[in-house]
C-alpha cells in the first residue's frame, strides 16, 4: 500500500472538495505590497496583507508566478520552477506565505507555466550551446529552416503577442515560441520534460501549495509533423486536431498529472487555463485530470440577462457532465477590469480605447462599477468556484493612460506600439488614500498608479457600508452562510431580469435593465445598490430569503 504524501503545513480544515465552491482571490505579487522600497512587490508584503485577505472572506489565494524571472512577460517568463525571484524573496518568505495562510484556513493556489520558460532558464542555455539534435535541444522545439538556405522560419505561424512564433539561433536553426522570443516552447513529447514537471509539482506540494493554476494548459501538445499546416488552418475543431492547442494528446499528461496531486492527503487541486471550446474544455476538468477549468464566458460576455443566462446554463450543464463544478471569473491579469467594461459602450474595442489613453469613446465610470458590483453578486450567488482579482473589490477601474515610456507588456513592443496590452489592470493596487504609492510601498511603484486612485483605496473605503469594499465583505460571508450543494432553478422572470433559486429558497435577482422592476418578497440579504421602496432598482442585483 502507498504512503500518502504530507507537506510541510495544512490548512486548519482538510475538506477534499474544497475547491468545489470555494472563492479564490489571484493576487499578482509585483503589484500587490511592497516591503523593502524598491517599487516591487513582494512574498513578504503578502504576508503582511493576510488578514486583510482574511478579512476578505476568501478560500483561497491564487498566486500568479513568483519564480526566478528576467520579466519578459510579468514573471511567465520562468528561469527556474522551484525557486522564488530574489526580488520577491526567498523560499523561507514563501513557507512563511504558506504558513500565514493556512493559519487563516486560506488556502493557496500556485501559478505554474508549462508551455514554455524563460529563454534564461537552465535548460534553454544549455541547448544554445549544444548542437543539432543533442538532447539538450531536443527539450524544446528546435528545426531546421525554410528555403534554400534555411533563411526562412519553418512555418507561418504566429505569435500570441505578434510576429513570427520562430526566431533563428546564430547556428542557423528556429525555435518555437507561441508568446515572446524569450519564452521558448517545450516539447512536451520528451519524456524529461514530463518527469521534471511533475518533480515540480511534488517540491511545491510538500511545501504546502494546495493546488495550481496551469498557464495555456491546452498548449502543450502539438503536431510538428511536415509540412506544417498553415496558420489559416488552425481554428480549434471540435476534435482536437488543431496543430499547435487543444490537441487529444494533451490529456495524457495531465492524465499523469493528477497520479501525482493524488499522493497528498487532501488531494492536490488543480485549473486549467485552456482556451478551447466549450464542448472540448470540460475534458481538462475530468476528476482523472485536472478537477477543474476556466470557463472566460462571462469575462467576454456583454452586461445582457440572455448573455448571462444562457452561459450559466452551458456552463452547469457543462460541469455536470465533467464531474467538476464550474467556474466563474469577470477580471484578471490579462483583461481590462469589468467595472471599465461595463462603462465603455457595447461593442467597444478595448485595445483602441487604451491607444487614446481611456479618452475615446468616454467611459461612463459610475455605470460600470454599478454594474461591475451587480454581475459580481450575480456570480457570487452561482454554484462553483468564484474567481476574484486583486482590487476589484475596490472597483478599481483600469489605469488606461499609462505613459508610453512606462509600458511593460511585451505586446506592446511584438505590435509595433498599436497595443498596449495588459499594465493597466496590473497596477499596484492602494491601500491608503495617499502616500507615493498609495500605500503599496515606501517608493515610487514599477508601474504609475493613476492620481485618482487614492480614493478607492482600501483606507477609503473600509468601514464605509456603500462602499464596494464592504459589499464584497458582506457577499462573502453571506455566501459562506448560504452556500450548500450546487443546485440552481430558474424563476420566472421579466425581461431583462435574471433570477434563480437556490438550496433552501434563498435567492439572487439581477435587473439588467435600466428601468426599477417589482422587488420579490423575502428578505433581503445583500444588495448590490440600494433598493427602492419595493423596486428593484435598474442594474442591481439583490439576494433575498
Amino acid at each position: 500500500m502507498s504512503t500518502l504524501r504530507t507537506p510541510a503545513s495544512t490548512p486548519r480544515t482538510t475538506d477534499p472538495d474544497w475547491w468545489r465552491n470555494a472563492v479564490v482571490y489571484q493576487v499578482y505579487p509585483r503589484s500587490f505590497a511592497d516591503t523593502d522600497a524598491d517599487g516591487l512587490g513582494d512574498l513578504a508584503g503578502v504576508t503582511s496583507r493576510v488578514p486583510y485577505l482574511a478579512s476578505l472572506g476568501v478560500d483561497a489565494v491564487w498566486l500568479s508566478p513568483f519564480f526566478p524571472s528576467p520579466l519578459a512577460d510579468g514573471g511567465y517568463d520562468v528561469a527556474d520552477y522551484r525557486d522564488v525571484d530574489d526580488r520577491l524573496g526567498t523560499l523561507d518568505d514563501f513557507d512563511a506565505l504558506v504558513r500565514a495562510l493556512h493559519e487563516h484556513d486560506i488556502r493557496l493556489i500556485a501559478d505554474i507555466v508549462p508551455n514554455h520558460t524563460s529563454d534564461e532558464h537552465a535548460w534553454f542555455r544549455a541547448a544554445l550551446a549544444a548542437a543539432p539534435g543533442s538532447p539538450e535541444r531536443a527539450r524544446y522545439v528546435f528545426r531546421d529552416g525554410a528555403g534554400a538556405d534555411g533563411s526562412l522560419p519553418p512555418s507561418d505561424w504566429v505569435s500570441n503577442f505578434g510576429g513570427s512564433a520562430w526566431t533563428r539561433v546564430p547556428d542557423g536553426q528556429w525555435y518555437l515560441h507561441l508568446f515572446a522570443p524569450e519564452q521558448p516552447d517545450l516539447d512536451w513529447s520528451n519524456p524529461e520534460v514530463r518527469a521534471d514537471f511533475e518533480d515540480t509539482l511534488r517540491f511545491w506540494s510538500d511545501r504546502g501549495v494546495d493546488g495550481f493554476r496551469v498557464d495555456v494548459a491546452h498548449g502543450l501538445a502539438k503536431d510538428l509533423s511536415t509540412p506544417y499546416r498553415p496558420s489559416d488552418e488552425h481554428h480549434l475543431p471540435l476534435d482536437g486536431s488543431d496543430p499547435l492547442y487543444d490537441r487529444d494528446e494533451v490529456h495524457e499528461i495531465f492524465a499523469a498529472w493528477r497520479r501525482v496531486l493524488d499522493e497528498y492527503d487532501p488531494p492536490r487541486a488543480a485549473v486549467a487555463e485552456a482556451w478551447a471550446p466549450a464542448p472540448r474544455r470540460v475534458l481538462y476538468a475530468r476528476p482523472t485530470e485536472l478537477g477543474q477549468a476556466f470557463n472566460f464566458d462571462l469575462l467576454e460576455a456583454p452586461f445582457d440577462a440572455a448573455a448571462f443566462r444562457g452561459i450559466i446554463d452551458r456552463n452547469l450543464s457543462a460541469s455536470a457532465q465533467s464531474g467538476a463544478s464550474s467556474t466563474w471569473v469577470l477580471s484578471n491579469h490579462d483583461v481590462v477590469r469589468h467595472a471599465t467594461r461595463y462603462g465603455l459602450p457595447d461593442g467597444t474595442d478595448t485595445d483602441a480605447w487604451l491607444m487614446t489613453d481611456g479618452t475615446t469613446p468616454s467611459l461612463d465610470r459610475a455605470r460600470g462599477l454599478r454594474r461591475a458590483r451587480a454581475a459580481t453578486l450575480l456570480m457570487l450567488a452561482l454554484p462553483g468556484s468564484s474567481y476574484v482579482y486583486q482590487g476589484e473589490e475596490l472597483g478599481l477601474q483600469e489605469a488606461a493612460a499609462i505613459p508610453h515610456e512606462a509600458l511593460q507588456d511585451p505586446k506592446w513592443i511584438r505590435t509595433g506600439h498599436t497595443v498596449k496590452g495588459r499594465d493597466g489592470c496590473r497596477v499596484p493596487i492602494p491601500w491608503t488614500t495617499s502616500g507615493p504609492s498609495f500605500g503599496f510601498g515606501a517608493v515610487a511603484p514599477h508601474l504609475p498608479q493613476p492620481a485618482d486612485f487614492g480614493a478607492s483605496s482600501v483606507e477609503a473605503e473600509d468601514g464605509d457600508p456603500g462602499s464596494t469594499l464592504s459589499l464584497y465583505r458582506a457577499a462573502t460571508a453571506a455566501r459562506r452562510d448560504l452556500q450548500r450543494g450546487e443546485d440552481l432553478a430558474w424563476i420566472e422572470a421579466p425581461d431583462g431580469v435574471v433570477a434563480f433559486a437556490r438550496h433552501d429558497g434563498w435567492r439572487s435577482v439581477t435587473n439588467f435593465g435600466t428601468e426599477p422592476v417589482e422587488l420579490p418578497a423575502g428578505e433581503v440579504v445583500v444588495s448590490s445598490g440600494p433598493l427602492g421602496d419595493g423596486v428593484l432598482p435598474g442594474e442591481t442585483t439583490v439576494w433575498l430569503r
